[in-house]
């Protein structure tokens, strides 16, 4: 008989409607059962997409012996954390605190009032079965104990941040640059040992550092690291897209999950080298990874889905690898042959007898042959047609804010229509679907109901993509629109004070912590990627209270991040913008000058914000940006007018006279150029 959880909505809790435990979801009913029937809680949070958390929910959630063993004692929730981070960090930052790591499925035992007094990870069935009965055990006969410890752990989960306001400054951006250096792994990229994660916006920060500074090494590091990422496993060289992590260190044998936000964030960091190197490497992956986006993760109403699963059929990776035999049969001998020869298929295989494809030992990947093109189209949709791969196909706000920056940038870029119409597509269908009747963003949708409080890194990340499609169409009302879910964090999430976003609005459900969070993990934190917003809304519209939050919220990482700077990197990136030449370029004209588009295009310009007044777009930036009312329109031709740290030099009626101003300081305001050419000792330093 089918639980509680076959009303929900999340795919992962509809993965154990059937479970013979009788899971609640997370809310205040279940902890009213839990003081009633005078019960622990047992709550297990986790993703569809997990495959540990296949494991457990096999081992453990479907066996009738574990299901009597939890329902006897205790009050069972189910979490997925895609849908509420707010219940996952809570708990996950206790699980640390008690354990010293973290991961999925995460195991907590909770009082009724939310206070945990115990919490894992996976546990077999057995480890699970004497967890229970001795926490059972204790609640009974040595209640005190465990309540004791769960007061213990919330009061210091609640303790005051060691936090004092900071001064972002060039010399935490260099002592990060330093950091990465000396965890970088010269021979395959990356940083540190296995399991190796992307982390895409580290690597475009050490891309946008190189172009600042001419730091070669820098460059080098991110690219040794995005070759390095593509050449192997954990890059799907059949279908295109990027698992969640690597197993080891050289890339090869992947976490086989693909998630929504990695691949947004790995396309925006594809799409600087891109523009940094011009390298066409680049261009067909970003292709590749989009392309795999637009075709298996894309509902058709426009939004985008969370992610594929690592199993299939109950069997981890089974989806993506192929044994020789099994492609001479598919493609015939020959085929095969070249086909194994190029992706590295061997007999023995090198994943549990099986192959996972990579590109490790060719020494050419700059071009792909057509021949190889085409087999490997054709084992695409053998592979479409052999095993079903699990969707999750719920839509988050926040991700969805991710991709839709990755295919306005590379739309740009690459001169790509079908990406900036998704992302046009995206943008409609967060501010249609994804947003109640009062105008307040929702967390998640599926299948026609959206549900849950937007949390920090929705408003964050929507309005960073919207800002992204903004300076790729011009269009108003993706700044308005950016800058009203500003409003919303800075209403219901902000510290005041001190500087800082809270994960969750002040008038929302309040957990037992509401800890700010700053710390990059496979996503830049909610709070770095608000600081990039605050401080471009400041640029873009001139307001002062846009300067006056960006300058609190900077003060504000500076302090929390000083320890060790190279934990947070899209700070880093925010300091790059905040610290190194900036410039604001506003451009006037009856339509937005093809010049423009082509000088955006060619190569990305950081640190520099532009506005297009045309007659349509007028009376919208009078009310957003107010500076613009004084910039006439010409009646024909296009006027720039370009302003560099503070001085503005005169206007210009061309993009040509433009970039000679920002290649050599902007003329009357003599500051240091936007960019900088590599230094040839830095580029031999790196080993090139």
């Amino acid at each position: 008989m089918a639980n509680r959880l076959r009303f929900e909505g999340s795919p992962y809790l509809l993965q154990h409607k059937e479970d013979p435990v009788d899971w609640w979801p997370w809310g205040e009913e279940a902890f009213q059962a839990a003081r009633e029937e005078d019960k622990p809680v047992f709550l297990s949070i986790g993703y569809s997409t997990c495959h540990w958390c296949h494991v457990m929910a096999h081992e453990s959630f479907a066996d009738e012996t574990v299901a009597e063993a939890i329902d006897q004692d205790f009050i069972p929730i189910k979490v997925d954390r895609e849908e509420r981070p707010d219940v996952d960090a809570v708990y996950m930052a206790a699980c640390v605190a008690m354990t010293g790591s973290g991961g999925w499925p995460l195991t907590v035992l909770l009082t009724p009032e939310q206070k945990p007094f115990w919490a894992g990870t996976y546990l077999p069935k057995q480890a699970l079965l004497s967890l229970l009965h001795q926490a059972a055990q204790l609640w009974r006969e040595d209640r005190g104990s465990l309540l004791a410890a769960g007061e213990e752990l919330t009061a210091h989960l609640k303790s005051p941040e060691d936090t004092d306001a900071g001064s972002p400054d060039r010399g935490l951006v260099r002592r990060a640059v330093d950091l990465y250096a000396h965890r970088f792994n010269p021979r395959w990229g990356g940083f540190g040992d296995a399991p190796k994660f992307p982390t895409p916006h580290d690597l475009i920060f050490l891309l946008r550092y190189a172009k600042r500074t001419g730091d070669a090494h820098a460059r080098a590091m991110a690219e040794k690291t995005l070759e390095g990422m593509y050449r192997g496993g954990l890059f799907d060289h059949v279908g295109g897209g990027f698992a969640r992590y690597s197993t080891d260190e050289m890339w090869l044998i992947p976490h086989f999950e693909k998630m929504l936000y990695d691949n947004a964030l790995l396309a925006l960091a594809y799409t600087e080298a891109y523009q940094l190197t011009r390298r066409p490497l680049y261009r067909e992956i970003v292709r590749r990874t989009l392309d795999y986006v637009l075709r298996e993760l894309t509902d058709p109403q426009g939004g985008f889905y969370c992610g594929q699963d690592a199993d299939s059929e109950g069997v981890e990776g089974k989806y993506y690898v192929f044994t020789a035999s099994e492609l001479r049969d598919l493609l015939g001998p020959e085929d095969a042959e070249v086909f194994c020869r190029w992706y590295g298929v061997t007999g023995a295989g090198n994943f549990e007898g099986k192959t996972v494809l990579s590109l490790i030992a060719q020494e050419q990947i700059e071009q792909e042959p057509e021949r190889i093109r085409c087999l490997r189209e054709n084992v695409y949709a053998y592979r479409l047609r052999r095993t079903l791969l699990h969707k999750d196909d719920k839509v988050l706000a926040a991700w969805n804010g991710l991709m839709i920056a990755a295919m306005a940038r590379a739309g740009l870029a690459l001169g790509e229509p079908r990406y900036l119409d998704a992302a046009v597509r995206a943008a409609e269908f967060v501010k249609k679907d994804l947003t109640d009747g009062d105008g307040r963003l929702l967390a998640r949708w599926r299948e026609g109901r959206a549900a849950h409080p937007a949390k920090l890194d929705d408003h964050a990340f929507c309005a960073w993509g919207l800002l992204e499609l903004y300076s790729v169409t011009f269009r108003p009302m993706y700044l308005e629109e950016a800058q009203r879910l500003m409003e919303q964090l800075l209403e219901r999430f902000f510290d005041r004070e001190d500087g800082g976003y809270y994960p969750y609005a002040s008038d929302g459900e309040q957990l037992i912590t509401r800890t700010k969070e700053v710390y990059d993990g496979a996503m830049p934190s909610g709070n770095a990627v608000a600081a990039l917003v605050l401080s471009r809304l400041a640029r873009l519209t001139g307001e002062t209270r846009w300067r006056t939050v960006a300058d609190l919220q900077l003060s504000y990482l500076a302090g929390a991040i000083r320890g060790y700077p190279a934990g947070y990197g899209f700070t880093m990136l925010v300091f790059l913008e905040e610290l190194w030449p900036s410039a604001e370029l506003v451009c006037t004209a009856q339509t937005v000058p093809e010049e423009l588009s082509a000088f955006l295009r060619e190569a990305s310009w950081p640190g520099l914000t532009v506005l297009v007044k045309t007659p349509d777009t007028a009376q919208a930036l009078d009310g957003l940006a107010p500076f613009t009312r004084t910039y006439p329109i010409p009646e024909t031709g296009v006027r720039y007018y370009l302003c560099q740290n503070g001085a503005c030099a005169r206007p210009v009626d061309s993009i040509a006279a433009v970039r000679g101003q920002l290649e050599h300081g902007g003329g009357e305001a003599g500051e240091d150029p936007l960019i900088r050419p590599v230094s040839q000792s830095s580029w031999n330093r790196a080993g090139h």
